[in-house]
């Protein structure tokens, strides 16, 4: 569950990316996770801020449950990298 909206702007860098996604994420039921494989899928993998920190929430409240991440495209450019 997302508890805060992330507004959008052009591009941030690593850092700030990380920095925004840092507390967006709570579970509100964690007895209906606890013991479940979850697969969370985002369609571009830019800085991987946003599934760390929506990883780390789930873990944090379900120590028991086991995590895996697809993605469908990972961005090219990353903080200037060439």
């Amino acid at each position: 569950l997302r508890v805060s909206i992330l507004v959008r702007r052009p591009r941030p860098s690593s850092g700030a990316r990380w920095a925004a996604v840092g507390i967006l994420f709570s579970v509100v039921n964690p007895k209906a996770l606890s013991g479940k494989h979850i697969l969370l899928v985002d369609d571009v993998l830019t800085t991987g801020a946003t599934l760390a920190s929506l990883a780390s929430a789930i873990l944090a409240s379900v120590p028991d449950a086991r995590i895996s991440i697809a993605t469908l495209a990972v961005s090219r450019k990353i903080d200037g990298a060439k």
